[in-house]
């Protein structure tokens, strides 16, 4: 599933998924991912939590660990 960064902010901020619903992100969910900074606007690929509300993990394909630009 793919999000829009919403917010950001020292701890983490709001991402808005492709069908309106927003959810959080922390700095955990990016941790592994080799992204260094986020922005407004950017474009995530996002796995939610069980609860469907907060951001287990957050990527852009192509950066990071496995990642290749196709």
């Amino acid at each position: 599933m793919q999000a829009t960064i919403h917010s950001t902010g020292d701890e983490g901020g709001q991402a808005l998924l492709d069908d309106g619903s927003l959810i959080d992100w922390d700095l955990a969910s990016v941790a592994g991912s080799g992204l260094r900074h986020l922005r407004v606007g950017q474009r995530v690929s996002v796995e939610l939590d069980d609860e469907d509300r907060r951001a287990r993990r957050m990527w852009i394909v192509g950066i990071g660990a496995g990642q290749v630009i196709s």
